[in-house]
């Protein structure tokens, strides 16, 4: 996919808070939390974000949708330049981009009811009439599957998946082009994350919406995306398609999300053993020279310390950022799993969780 026929396209994004100054203003602690990010989503596509607690998905899912203003790089939506939109445009495009957010319950301001929830986003927007924003309201709510008999009921009233209804049909009041879902069933019992999922599934077949779906769940992302990014300390590490990124990964970061995700049988005594990575991800306000996951990768060489990987691309999209994989592009998939597990110099934990 190239930015022309993108619905959103980013070029060299990044993003940085600082946590400490000094007297003078001066800035001491920065948090480096997305760091030259380069991707596309076309209409009607699902691109899925997978990484740990602190890689900086959900940052850059709010940046791509100027809720958070980048530090550089460009964001292109639907042709247009966003980061050049101010006022008026930004308002308009504005009601073409819109979120669901991870608890539905603390997204939703408990002492409004279920109409005046929906429809804020369109008295925000304005140029609807009160007539044709109830109208719009109603529309939204059947389209999630609830009746206009739940306008005058408020939040507390609900299940957790009916308020996670609630707040995807405040999406979609505004008839967006792109939805950005920042974690929407992490919070969801398991019956009630794969009802939501089936339903985000089926407006976008209606509707053609396209979907910036972050999760921490790579089972999750493969389910419901076309194609995944990895993410690792604000970096992308792999992107492709789902299938391809889910069973014939190339980066040993993907290999340890793939491995700690659940047995389909927790008591098949043939499962093979989770990978797990000793420590905790770099601190993003001193993040290692070179490769951010060297210090936590069995396969580091001395080129990682010092040299940052690029994405290199095979022909069908697939790129990794990994020196030691790029050597060997058989190294993919459960090969490479293999070799992970079974190198006996790994700088990883044992089963028993003891250092080896």
């Amino acid at each position: 996919m190239n930015a022309t026929t993108a619905l959103l396209s980013l070029r060299g994004v990044s993003r940085t808070f600082t946590t400490r100054r000094a007297l003078l203003g001066r800035r001491l602690d920065v948090v480096h939390a997305v760091n030259d990010v380069s991707l596309d989503i076309a209409a009607g596509e699902t691109l899925g974000i997978v990484g740990e607690s602190g890689s900086g998905k959900s940052t850059l899912g709010r940046v791509a949708l100027r809720l958070i203003e980048p530090d550089r790089g460009t964001i292109e939506f639907d042709g247009r330049d966003l980061l050049g939109a101010d006022g008026r445009d930004l308002r308009r495009e504005r009601q073409r981009m819109t979120v669901i957010f991870q608890d539905p319950y603390t997204s939703l301001d408990p002492r409004w009811t279920v109409e005046r929830l929906v429809g804020e986003p369109l008295r925000i927007a304005g140029g609807t009439s009160p007539a044709d924003q109830r109208d719009r309201v109603v529309e939204a709510l059947r389209r999630v599957g609830l009746e206009p008999d739940v306008l005058t009921r408020r939040p507390r009233g609900f299940s957790g998946g009916q308020r996670q209804r609630i707040v995807i049909a405040r999406a979609l009041v505004t008839r967006p082009k792109l939805v950005f879902c920042d974690e929407p069933v992490s919070a969801l019992d398991v019956s009630t994350r794969a009802r939501v999922l089936g339903l985000l599934r089926e407006l976008q077949v209606e509707t053609g919406l396209a979907y910036l779906f972050v999760s921490h769940d790579l089972g999750v992302v493969e389910a419901v995306s076309d194609r995944i990014a990895v993410m690792y300390l604000g970096s992308i590490v792999e992107v492709g398609g789902a299938e391809t990124v889910a069973q014939r990964y190339g980066h040993p970061y993907t290999a340890a999300l793939v491995s700690a995700s659940p047995a389909p049988d927790p008591l098949d005594r043939g499962a093979k053993r989770r990978i797990v990575l000793r420590g905790d991800p770099p601190s993003p306000i001193t993040p290692p020279s070179g490769c951010a996951f060297h210090p936590r990768c069995p396969l580091a060489q001395p080129v990682c310390a010092v040299r940052k990987p690029p994405l290199r691309a095979d022909p069908d999209g697939h790129a990794v950022a990994c020196h030691r994989t790029a050597e060997d592009r058989r190294l993919r998939g459960a090969d490479l799993l293999d070799l992970l597990r079974g190198e006996p110099t790994m700088n990883l934990l044992t089963p028993e969780g003891t250092p080896t």
